[in-house]
C-alpha cells in the first residue's frame, strides 16, 4: 500500500518565485533567411527612378571589316542604334506605422528593449515583404518580366539535372545563381540521387548551399508551390529561376533609394512620428525597392516544376 511521503522542505512552486527566468526575444517561425536579398546585387538611386536604355537587338552593335586580305577598300560606317523608349523603373514603397505604448516601455523594458524589438520585428516583416514582391509583383517581379524565349518546361514535371543544364543554356554569361523553393530543391536532389550524382555543397554568405554545375541552388519560400509559400500537400507545382546578376554584367539587378533621411539599413527610414495624448509612440517604417533586369538573357524560368515526385531507391 503506498504511502504518502511529505517531505520537509521548501517546495519549487513557491522556490520558483525567488528564481530568475532566461528569456529569449520574440521568436517567429515564419521568419526566413531572405537569400535573396543576400544574393541580388542592389544598385542605389538618388531619383527614385532608373532607366534601362538598351541597344537594338542584333547580332553584333555594329558591322566591321576583319579580314587579312581586304576584300573591299571600304570600311563599314554605321551607328549603334538605342531603342528610343527604353523602360523606366520607379520605386515602389511598402510601409508599416508601428505604436508602443510609453507606459510598457518604462515599465518593461528590462532585459529587452520593447521600442527596439517592436522595430526589429517591424523591419524584418517588411524585408520578408521585399522579397517577395522583388520575385512576384505585377509590375517589376521577376516571374512577371522574363522574356517568352528564356520561358522553358520540365521534360517530365520533376526537376531533373537536364532541365537545370538547359536553364544553364539560356543564362550561359556567368550565371550567378539558382533560385527555387525548398521543395523544388528537395525534389531536384532525390532526381540527383535517383541518378546517382548527388550535388556537392558549399558555404556561401554564411550559409551552406549545394551546387549544380558550380553555381548555387538559394532557397526561398517566395517562389510559391500552388500559389503558397508552404503548402500541406505533398505534390504541386512551382517554379525555378537561373538569374545572372550585377549592373555590371548586364544581369539582373534590386534597387533602392540611396541617401534617405533617418535611413536604418538599404532603402529603409524609420521615422518618429510623436507620442500622442494617450502616450503611444508612433514609428513610420518605409522601404523603398523594386528590380531590373537588364538584359533578357539575364534571367530564365523552368516552368511547371512537380515537387511531389518520390522513389524506392531498394
Amino acid at each position: 500500500m503506498s504511502e504518502n511521503i511529505s517531505v520537509n522542505a521548501l517546495g519549487k512552486k513557491a522556490a520558483y518565485n525567488l528564481a530568475d527566468v532566461a528569456k529569449t526575444r520574440p521568436q517567429f517561425g515564419s521568419l526566413t533567411p531572405k537569400w535573396t536579398t543576400r544574393f541580388l546585387e542592389f544598385k542605389g538611386l538618388s531619383s527614385g527612378i532608373y532607366r534601362v536604355n538598351r541597344v537594338a537587338e542584333g547580332d553584333t552593335p555594329l558591322d566591321v571589316l576583319c579580314s587579312q586580305t581586304k576584300k573591299s577598300p571600304i570600311i563599314p560606317q554605321g551607328f549603334v542604334k538605342y531603342e528610343e523608349e527604353p523602360r523606366e523603373y520607379q520605386l515602389s514603397s511598402i510601409s508599416t506605422i508601428i505604436n508602443v505604448d510609453t507606459a510598457v516601455q518604462d515599465v518593461y523594458s528590462s532585459p529587452y528593449d520593447q521600442t527596439k524589438e517592436q522595430l526589429a520585428l517591424a523591419v524584418e516583416s517588411l524585408r520578408e515583404r521585399q522579397e517577395s514582391q522583388l520575385i512576384n509583383n505585377d509590375d517589376y517581379g521577376l516571374l512577371k518580366n522574363i522574356a517568352p524565349k528564356q520561358r522553358i518546361q520540365t521534360r517530365n514535371g520533376a526537376p531533373t539535372p537536364d532541365d537545370l543544364d538547359e536553364l544553364i543554356s539560356k543564362v550561359w554569361k556567368e550565371p550567378s545563381f539558382f533560385l527555387a523553393h525548398p521543395r523544388a530543391i528537395a525534389a531536384f536532389e532525390r532526381e540527383c540521387t535517383k541518378r546517382g550524382v548527388p550535388p556537392v555543397t558549399a558555404n556561401i554568405n554564411g550559409g551552406t548551399f549545394i551546387l549544380w554545375r558550380g553555381i548555387p541552388i538559394v532557397p526561398t519560400n517566395k517562389l510559391l508551390v500552388d500559389g503558397l509559400k508552404e503548402p500541406e500537400s505533398q505534390s504541386g507545382k512551382t517554379n525555378i529561376l537561373l538569374l545572372r546578376t550585377g549592373e555590371a554584367k548586364r544581369g539582373v539587378i534590386g534597387l533602392y533609394q540611396q541617401g534617405l533621411q533617418n535611413e536604418a539599413s538599404r532603402g529603409l527610414s524609420i521615422r518618429f512620428r510623436g507620442i500622442d495624448d494617450k502616450g503611444l509612440a508612433s514609428y513610420l517604417l518605409s522601404l523603398y525597392c523594386s528590380a531590373a533586369i537588364l538584359a533578357d538573357d539575364a534571367i530564365a524560368v523552368l516552368e511547371d516544376v512537380e515537387v511531389g515526385e518520390y522513389y524506392d531507391y531498394q
